[in-house]
């Protein structure tokens, strides 16, 4: 007892050296704004989901009978149960943000049936992974294998996990649901039972498998119950191999999978500020900074089909259609509110500001609040959305908690400080002082907000001084009367004075249109009127009737419409560098501009520019090319014959793999037997001392060629293919004068809709590595 008191008052010691906290999202409530729509379609379509459904995973392996059956999609195909972990936590959130009766009856309902099924398991676990009790059990016995994206042949087996560990701690934190505490603090020590066995070395081979926030989680469980046992695990699940670099100031992100290392770096500044380790700490700002600034594009996302690209070549973010994940932002955003309350600076507003409103509100179709997996940065490309019998992507997961949590990050508190970082209208509930904060604004379509003091007494008041406002532009009164807005070091305005009830303080924010290149410096801009992107609406193929609602199939999060040609695409066409004098408002219409004579391009004259987070259904053009008048026809030209060889491939493939990624070899069935994956000059690889398979698609039986990527370094491997389990060619890999080269494969005749493909080593030898994967036409 002595001993758990001690870590509690060390771990309460370490938390009051942050410098503010944010509100609890009880003490906020939105009003009259997008946000407030956004988190009202979330509401309806949380209850639209059936909490039986969700609930149907977690009975099955628990031994009970399931109510109805599991949803289909990524709920029936390996990550069943990871949506009700997903979902457990948007209750809480929502029933905090709004109060509703109906949600937290819902939330109440949810914990109760998993109760159940942790008590008929009798251990604590809870879990929907199929067959999931076997693997555990090999695991704790040391029987253990991992890959990028599996372990002992479960999909993400720790990640799934990790959405019900935070569903319930969201449950009891934010919702207050006492039973919710006992069942995460049990869950909690089936995992510290089942790991106990491994070594450090198993333990780091184990998160070389996307685990989530499985350390932030568990020294959460070390807070709430003073016990160091778990912030000891939380420990054991940091992976060292994403922490030493980070924490030696290293960049070695290019390759990575994306949301796999932003929860992991979550825990790394959860477990530091905890515990006040500087070098944890500091590994976490160095990623943040690193992601914003060199891996982030114009609304705040980042990736390429889920992977860092190289941050010197963001050619793939115009070239592919798999663009920013929508879960790599809303992880994002929970690492900006912990490094903000860490250290307050405006810096940590701004992003959040940049990637709310430009990705995370623009992710959710207004109409049927469904949710945008992959958006596309490539022109004239458009997002595809879910649907609530439809679609359960982790983005799905994701996005059910981002529209629920809007008013988390609006105020925060140090002592007699009050922050205020976003300008959001709300109102604000200040128990601890007895006031009331209300903040009312029509921004970003106006450029004023108002803050009325409701209550007396001293506080300071820090307003963010935004980055997209000029130095000495904005503007500041009290009570109607003109203050100096003089931001200090941390980038806030501090306002320090006895207020009354009535005061008020006005802002100011004159928005100016500017340009934003892509962060690799090539000829690519975006158009921003203050922090919000501007886009076009584009209809390059006539009376084209464009679907945009996801279907349930393994890869129905992707836009698989025709992909237009780049030329086609608007370009900014000015002798001038900066030409943003030349973009006028259109009168009437808040945040809608046009380009006369500066946009050019099929229909140019009718394209308007407006905040993406308000263009839905359409194709769009976000990022475009600048030219000058007389460069302009080259430049076409010049963007037609680099990407004519890579679009007639493409128009030729009818499925594809990317070996050694998550998701597309996810997506193509992938298994294997002393399989390994790695990356090689920036591509990933996968390769076998066994062998491994993937099944590929070919709905109207046109595939005649299977076409290889190989690198030449793996010269004198030798292995066999199978095609539908007869041999195809046996393969010996050569030297070649390039560095990476293909190989093409006749495939029989009558291969059927589903064709199974397997590389089988030869003894002694090594499947692969396969770089790419193609059925051709």
């Amino acid at each position: 007892m002595l001993r758990r008191l001690a870590l509690a008052a060390a771990l309460c010691a370490a938390a009051s050296v942050h410098a503010a906290d944010l509100f609890a999202l009880r003490d906020v409530r939105l009003t009259a704004s997008p946000f407030l729509d956004a988190q009202q379609t979330d509401l309806r379509y949380l209850l639209a989901l059936d909490a039986d459904r969700l609930l149907a995973p977690f009975r099955r392996e628990a031994g009970l009978a399931q109510l109805k059956p599991s949803y289909g999609n990524w709920e029936s195909s390996g990550l069943d149960g990871h949506m009700g972990g997903h979902y457990l936590s948007a209750l809480a959130l929502m029933y905090a943000a709004t109060g509703d009766a109906q949600v937290k009856e819902r939330l109440d309902y949810f914990v109760q049936e998993l109760k159940k099924c942790q008590q008929a398991g009798k251990d604590g676990y809870i879990g929907g992974v199929p067959g999931g009790r076997a693997a555990w059990d090999a695991i704790a016995k040391g029987e253990l294998h991992a890959d990028n994206f599996s372990v002992n042949g479960k999909w993400v087996p720790w990640y799934n996990l990790h959405k019900t560990f935070a569903g319930l701690r969201d449950a009891y934190l934010v919702a207050g649901n006492a039973d919710a505490k006992t069942m995460l603090v049990a869950y909690a020590d089936w995992a510290l039972d089942m790991t106990s066995h491994l070594s450090d070395q198993q333990m780091q081979a184990m998160l070389k498998a996307e685990h989530g926030g499985m350390n932030e989680v568990l020294a959460d469980v070390a807070r709430i119950t003073g016990e160091r046992k778990y912030l000891d695990l939380a420990r054991r699940f940091s992976h060292q191999a994403v922490l030493r670099p980070l924490e030696e100031g290293k960049d070695q992100l290019t390759g990575l999978h994306a949301n796999t290392q932003i929860p992991k770096v979550i825990g790394f500044e959860r477990i530091g500020t905890m515990t006040n380790d500087p070098a944890m700490r500091d590994a976490a700002r160095f990623f943040w900074q690193t992601v914003v600034d060199k891996r982030s594009v114009a609304i705040g996302g980042n990736s390429v089909k889920e992977h860092f690209h190289d941050s010197a070549n963001f050619a793939p973010m115009v070239d592919e259609v798999e663009g920013p994940e929508t879960c790599n932002t809303y992880n994002m955003l929970k690492l900006t509110e912990l490094l903000f309350a860490d250290q307050p600076q405006s810096r940590y507003g701004d992003y959040y500001e940049r990637a709310l409103y430009n990705h995370i509100l623009a992710s959710q179709r207004p109409e049927t609040g469904g949710f945008v997996y992959f958006t596309p940065m490539r022109p004239n490309h458009y997002r595809v959305y879910s649907q609530v019998e439809q679609g359960m992507w982790c983005c799905v997961g994701s996005g059910i908690e981002s529209h629920a949590k809007y008013g988390q990050f609006i105020y925060a508190h140090d002592g007699d400080e009050l922050y205020v970082n976003l300008f959001i209208p709300s109102e604000l509930t200040w128990q601890a002082k007895n006031l009331r904060i209300v903040q009312a604004t029509a921004f970003p379509d106006a450029e004023t907000t108002r803050l009325t003091v409701h209550g007396a007494g001293k506080f300071a008041l820090k307003l963010r001084y935004p980055a997209w406002v000029a130095k000495g532009a904005l503007m500041l009164k009290v009570n109607g009367k003109p203050v100096k807005a003089q931001a200090g070091a941390d980038g806030y305005i501090k306002v320090d004075r006895v207020w009354r009830d009535g005061d008020t303080v006005d802002l100011k924010l004159p928005m100016t249109t500017h340009l934003e290149q892509m962060p690799d410096q090539s000829n690519w801009y975006a158009v921003l009127h203050g922090p919000i992107v501007l886009a076009a609406k584009t209809a390059p193929f006539k009376d084209e009737k464009l679907n945009v609602f996801a279907d349930d199939s393994r890869m129905g999060h992707i836009a698989h419409g025709q992909v237009c040609p780049l030329e086609a695409a608007p370009m900014f066409v000015s002798d001038a560098r900066d030409f943003t004098s030349k973009i006028k408002p259109v009168k009437g219409q808040p945040l809608t501009f046009t380009a006369p004579g500066v946009l050019q391009g099929p229909d140019a004259g009718r394209l308007k520019l407006i905040p993406f987070f308000r263009l839905h259904d359409s194709r769009y053009a976000m990022y475009m090319q600048r030219s000058t008048p007389a460069g302009y026809a080259a430049l076409k030209e010049r963007t037609a014959r680099d990407e004519q060889e890579r679009l007639a491939l493409n128009a030729r493939t009818i499925d594809q793999v990317a070996p050694g990624e998550q998701q597309p070899e996810s997506d193509h069935a992938f298994q294997g037997e002393g399989a390994d994956a790695g990356l090689n000059a920036g591509r990933h690889w996968r390769h076998a001392t066994g062998w491994f398979r993937y099944v590929l698609n070919d709905p109207k039986g046109e595939a005649k060629t299977l076409r290889l990527t190989f690198a030449s370094s793996d010269a004198g491997r030798k292995f066999d293919i199978l095609v539908d389990g007869k041999p195809l060619r046996t393969v010996e890999l050569a030297k070649a004068d390039e560095e990476f080269y293909t190989r093409d494969f006749a495939l029989p005749a009558g291969s059927g809709k589903k064709i199974e493909v397997k590389f089988v080593a030869h003894p002694g030898s090594i499947a692969g590595g396969l770089y790419g994967l193609r059925l051709l036409r």
